[in-house]
């Protein structure tokens, strides 16, 4: 329990109430006392002699033992920087000292690491009683982190840092680890060179000067002071600040680790997952990640986005068992994999079965499931195949919310199992959404009443904005509002596509014969459709560059090549033909009689590219609209 300053209580805590101060022996309590003593000062009463005198020699040292206990373990309590800093100034005052201050390496060392600039301490904390009652004649508490110490501070408050002169008295005090004195030869030089130049304890204060020495280094200091109505700091006292310095520099090691381990696992993390999504055109997207909870800040969850040749996009969701870094790794790897595969525009059950033989050399129990789709915005058509993982949801325009029947297939990782893919239609206007099992499944639910309470909850959201689809970053945001207080017992990630889709008068499509005459034919249809288009503004552009991406692919050709034009934001024309082998950009020499065709691409289009395909490759390139348009 705690009195009204904050501070701990009788509950197995040193608080003023329960014991003296260490080092003070027994006392008669008498009105108008120091803050938080209940109103009451300790006054020191003579001890007695003979066996009356070892008792109280013996009740001090009771006293001891369980104010170190009671401080420790509010000590150790703390799991962050400012908690543990928090706890030594809470546990110390009043009940061993009238007022704190506590100084941190500035910056902290970390683990091993061996720092090789001077030796700065920042203050990080003080604290202290409050000096005046309120009209009322109660001690009014302390509120601020940083408590006003002039009043017990000669030359000024003390300073914010102080770099540790090598060789100096301060670092010969905290070199030799143990706490000392404040009147002491050796504190009474390193107290100015701690506090700033001009700045001491002022006269009359007892003060101890105690090093924090984490496991191999001391990586600060404290300063505990009493004013000169409290009786003074005893020979044992240097040993209970040892002890709280001892436990305070283990936590601080300990929170620095952690800290670090944190910001490693945020970076993993961070890296595993796209930095940013794709926006093809015809289609847009949104995601979301949250991890399981604070101290599990990395997982096997993962989302992505990967543009494919067409103007199609792939969407993969996929979740590996485990919250662990190996989680996270294996996660990654099978994240590059499905890149990979993507990349050379496998079908969706094709991807799964090589991620599946991926995740079995990995290991026999690396199991994940997975869900491939691959979006096609000109046929507005969806082809999706499944491995173990929870269906995807479709938001119809109408609002009208639909759990796609998807085949359910074995996870990753099991082997010797066959995925399928259905293709189903993908309006425009509707939203897909792909999500982890982390969503729709705790200890409070099963896995199918999680998803149906989705399905609910989107359909909700859609009426109210009536015939217009819902926005989507909001509406991740009210699909991630369905997670209870209880229901985050593993990670979720998110991923929403909103379908817009190609229309069918913004695509022009040809198959052309590989003749000597195709170069020309292209030209010519491609005009044709700039005209329909109103791009006449273009034409040279565009048929001057495609008559180059035409002939490269006539010269190598043996069936029908492919000519595509897309007028969407920008105009992307998509020449196939069935060489694998991808052109490269090099530089002509000038006896050379060709080469010089990427060459007018890459000077001319605002983008180009090139894309293996399981029967060919696809060169393209873009071209931006008219600014008049």
């Amino acid at each position: 329990m705690t009195d009204d300053t904050g501070r701990a209580g009788t509950a197995g805590e040193a608080a003023p109430g329960d014991a003296p101060a260490a080092g003070v022996p027994a006392a008669r309590r008498v009105p108008g006392g120091l803050p938080g003593t209940d109103g009451a000062t300790a006054v020191p009463v003579p001890p007695p002699a003979g066996p009356d005198r070892a008792a109280g020699v013996r009740d001090r040292s009771g006293d001891r033992l369980r104010f170190v206990g009671a401080a420790t373990r509010r000590i150790s309590r703390g799991i962050d920087l400012d908690e543990i800093v928090l706890g030594l100034c809470r546990a110390t005052v009043p009940t061993f000292a009238d007022a704190i201050l506590v100084y941190l390496r500035d910056p902290l060392p970390v683990g091993d690491e061996r720092p090789v600039g001077p030796v700065v301490l920042r203050l990080r904390r003080t604290d202290r009683i409050p000096e005046e009652p309120d009209t009322e004649g109660v001690r009014l508490p302390i509120t601020p982190s940083q408590p006003d110490l002039s009043p017990l501070m000669a030359g000024g408050p003390a300073s914010e840092l102080c770099e540790v002169e090598p060789g100096g008295p301060l670092a010969e005090v905290l070199r030799g680890v143990r706490p000392v004195f404040g009147d002491s030869t050796a504190a009474r030089a390193a107290l100015p060179e701690l506090l700033g130049d001009g700045r001491t304890v002022a006269t009359g204060q007892r003060t101890v000067l105690a090093p924090l020495r984490g496991r191999r280094r001391v990586i600060g200091a404290a300063v505990f002071v009493r004013r000169p109505d409290r009786p003074s700091f005893e020979p044992d006292d240097l040993l209970v600040a040892a002890q709280l310095a001892t436990h305070t520099a283990l936590g601080v090691d300990k929170a620095v680790l952690y800290g670090r381990e944190v910001y490693i696992a945020d970076e993993l993390q961070r890296t595993m997952l796209p930095d940013s999504l794709p926006q093809p055109t015809g289609v847009r997207l949104a995601s979301r990640y949250l991890p399981a909870a604070e101290t599990a800040r990395v997982g096997g969850d993962w989302y992505d986005a990967i543009p494919l040749p067409g103007n199609r996009v792939a969407l993969v969701v996929g979740d590996v068992m485990g919250h662990s870094m190996t989680s996270a790794a294996i996660m990654g790897q099978l994240r590059t994999t499905a890149q990979t595969l993507a990349g050379l525009d496998l079908p969706p059950q094709e991807v799964l079965h090589h991620l599946d033989e991926q995740a079995q050399r990995l290991g026999t129990d690396r199991m994940a499931t997975c869900l491939y789709a691959v979006y096609d915005p000109v046929a507005h058509r969806i082809v999706v195949a499944n491995a173990g993982h929870p269906p995807p949801v479709l938001l119809h325009r109408g609002g009208r919310a639909e759990v796609l029947r998807v085949p359910p297939g074995a996870p990753i990782g099991v082997g010797g199992v066959d995925f399928e893919a259905v293709e189903l239609d993908a309006p425009a206007g509707a939203t897909l959404l792909l999500y982890t099992d982390g969503l729709v499944e705790s200890r409070m639910r099963d896995v199918w009443t999680g998803i149906e309470q989705l399905r609910e909850r989107l359909t909700a959201t859609a009426r109210l904005t009536g015939s217009n689809p819902p926005p989507l970053e909001p509406l991740c945001d009210e699909v991630l509002d369905m997670l209870g207080p209880g229901d985050r017992d593993d990670d979720v990630a998110l991923l929403a596509a909103r379908f817009e889709g190609i229309a069918p008068s913004d695509v022009a499509y040809w198959f052309l014969d590989p003749r000597a005459q195709t170069a020309g034919q292209a030209r010519r249809l491609a005009r044709r459709a700039l005209e329909r288009w109103g791009l006449s503004d273009l034409s040279d552009a565009v048929e001057l560059l495609v008559s180059e991406v035409v002939t490269n692919a006539v010269r190598y050709a043996e069936r029908p090549i492919t000519l595509r034009l897309l007028h969407t934001d920008v105009l992307r024309c998509e020449v196939g033909d069935d060489v694998p082998q991808l052109p490269r950009l090099r530089q002509a020499r000038p006896s050379d009689e060709g080469g010089r065709g990427l060459y007018l691409v890459n000077r001319l289009a605002r983008r180009w590219g090139a894309t293996r395909l399981s029967a060919g490759k696809v060169v393209w390139f873009e071209l931006p609209l008219p600014t008049s348009l």
